[in-house]
């Protein structure tokens, strides 16, 4: 077994793009989310090490003495950070010439040849990869892996045979293993999760179809594949011992909700156990369930309700209606469910009325808290496919991020420029929370504990702080 270090490497400061980020860019306030891809494949091979640098505060200078040490270096990367990440291959294979390099990711799952383009790397991984980088562990001839692009010895690329989707979930090991081995809980933070707080999968792939949302498209798929109940009780249980200072756990599949006797089953075995929970949810969970989840621990949905227009979620084949968004708000809401809401700004079909339209239906539906994206064609999505077609993405607006790691607004349309998109975030955070009632709502939650004060007052000077830096010219 070779001696293996998995690196979620060096970036801009402050930059969430790790191997568990859905959009990779640095935050409004601090947030890192755990790097779970890169743990899976460390838990599946024996003397790994991962090295989370962002989260760490970590730069090259700190992580390139670690060349010396193993012969398997594996790095996750993204659209946004593949340029940085080549850079930090190259250092690794200056220091040590003799390692053996590969990029896992969405970015080279879609487009191998950007990951090789650069002679320091070796391999890049398709899709699911946990296995793929045991068996490079292993010592197996590199021609013989499936789910693998490499460089052979004459320089040539060789594309092999995809791998299978993993189909039975629980031959998985624990990601908690190297979350206590190797990662400190205390250096993950996310505004609307207790802290500390530790996330997890119970499953892959999500049924729904969204044109824009990079995980289904490019690595888990649209089934939902799952663990056994049981199998996510049982860590949890471990986790529970090893992590007894987390507060929240945070199930981060796509949609946990997408198979509703399982999420109540599993919600009963937490009820059980006596944790406090939250998870990814599509606005049309019914309120039986609500109910069950509620009774069980669960504290928070993050909800992904994108637009407060019906065409624009028909656009992106969202699959739900505003209707129904309503009225599930309004259950979650009665049952004391918190929710965070994310919206996006800049989809397909957006036009000044319709961002006018999502800022009141935001308002009006009211969640605890929100996050403003703004649309990013990643490669490999169909939104990005619609957008080169459509001639909604030029030359000068396709990077995702600027060099200080920022989201920019990449898209526009005939009726709405790049500037007013990416103006639109701005506005639609400021008349949302700059409302007598917003503001007084959390002002009392504050109220009720120093912690809470404490650290809402820090993300509250990261935000202005953000807003300052976006309105600086990069």
């Amino acid at each position: 077994m070779m001696k293996t270090l998995l690196l979620h490497p060096p970036c801009f400061e402050g930059f969430d793009g790790g191997a568990g980020s859905r959009y990779q860019a640095r935050r409004e306030v601090r947030s890192f989310w755990y790097p779970t891809w890169l743990a899976q494949p460390a838990a599946l091979v024996p003397g790994s090490k991962l090295v989370d640098a962002p989260p760490a505060g970590l730069r090259l200078a700190d992580v390139l003495p670690l060349a010396s040490e193993y012969e398997l270096l594996v790095m996750h990367t993204s659209t946004p950070s593949l340029a940085s990440d080549l850079r930090v291959a190259e250092a690794f294979r200056e220091a040590s010439p003799q390692i053996r390099i590969g990029l896992v990711g969405a970015a080279v799952a879609v487009d191998p040849l950007a990951g090789l383009r650069s002679p320091a790397v070796d391999f890049v991984c398709g899709k699911e990869f946990d296995f793929t980088i045991k068996e490079v562990a292993e010592g197996r001839p590199l021609d013989r892996i499936t789910g693998l692009s490499f460089r052979t010895p004459s320089g040539a690329i060789t594309h092999n045979p995809p791998r299978p989707a993993l189909e039975n979930m629980d031959e998985l090991p624990f990601v908690t293993e190297v979350y206590k081995r190797d990662l400190r809980v205390e250096d993950y933070f996310i505004g609307y999760l207790k802290h500390p707080y530790l996330s997890l999968y119970t499953g892959r792939g999500c049924r729904s179809q969204c044109t824009f949302c990079l995980w289904p498209q490019t690595v888990g798929g649209h089934r939902y594949r799952t663990r056994s109940p049981g199998h996510v009780i049982q860590e949890i249980t471990l986790a529970c011992k090893y992590f007894p200072q987390v507060k929240e756990f945070f199930f981060d599949d796509d949609t946990f909700t997408d198979d509703l006797p399982r999420a109540e089953e599993i919600a009963r075995g937490l009820g059980r156990l006596g944790v406090r929970w939250s998870c990814n949810a599509k606005a049309n969970v019914p309120r039986r369930t609500l109910e069950v989840l509620k009774d069980n621990g669960l504290r928070l949905l993050l909800v992904g309700y994108e637009s407060g227009n019906q065409r624009i979620l028909n656009n992106i084949k969202k699959g739900m209606r505003v209707d129904i968004a309503r009225r599930f708000t309004r259950d979650c809401h009665d049952l004391g469910i918190t929710i965070h809401g994310t919206f996006i700004v800049g989809l397909p079909g957006e036009t000044r009325e319709t961002l006018e339209e999502t800022i009141r239906f935001a308002i009006d539906i009211n969640p605890h808290t929100i996050q403003v994206s703004l649309a990013a064609p990643y490669p490999g999505t169909e939104l990005y496919r619609q957008a080169v077609e459509n001639n909604w993405l030029d030359r000068d607006h396709a990077e995702l991020v600027d060099e200080r790691g920022l989201q920019i607004a990449p898209l526009h349309y005939p009726r709405l420029s790049h500037r007013e998109i990416f103006q639109a975030l701005e506005t639609m955070y400021k008349r949302f929370y700059f409302r007598p009632a917003k503001i007084a709502s959390l002002v009392k939650e504050m109220a009720k504990s120093p912690e809470m004060m404490k650290r809402r007052l820090r993300e509250g000077k990261e935000f202005f702080q953000f807003l300052y830096r976006r309105a600086m010219p990069a």
